[in-house]
């Protein structure tokens, strides 16, 4: 049972960041993204995914590595922004 509820807890984490990434890309607009807040986000999510392996819990290994990416991805446009606009 524990691992349905991890597995469940995952898709609801992967989900929620899809439709940021998707205007984000859509749209091109970060203006309104914390790059200090994704910074620290993206670290976190580093961090889950080494304590899964560590601890060879995949849904905290997949969860983790997926939402790491999809918010990396997030950091990057938002700092590309961020760099373009001060030019």
């Amino acid at each position: 049972m524990a691992l349905v509820v991890g597995y469940l807890a995952s898709v609801c984490s992967v989900t929620s960041f899809i439709p940021q990434v998707w205007k984000i890309f859509k749209t091109g607009d970060t203006a309104a993204i914390s790059a200090r807040m994704y910074t620290l986000t993206v670290t976190g999510f580093a961090l889950w995914t080494v304590f899964g392996v560590l601890r060879v819990e995949w849904p905290i290994i997949l969860t983790n590595a997926i939402c790491f990416c999809l918010s990396g991805l997030i950091l990057i446009k938002t700092l590309g922004s961020k760099r373009a606009s001060e030019d």
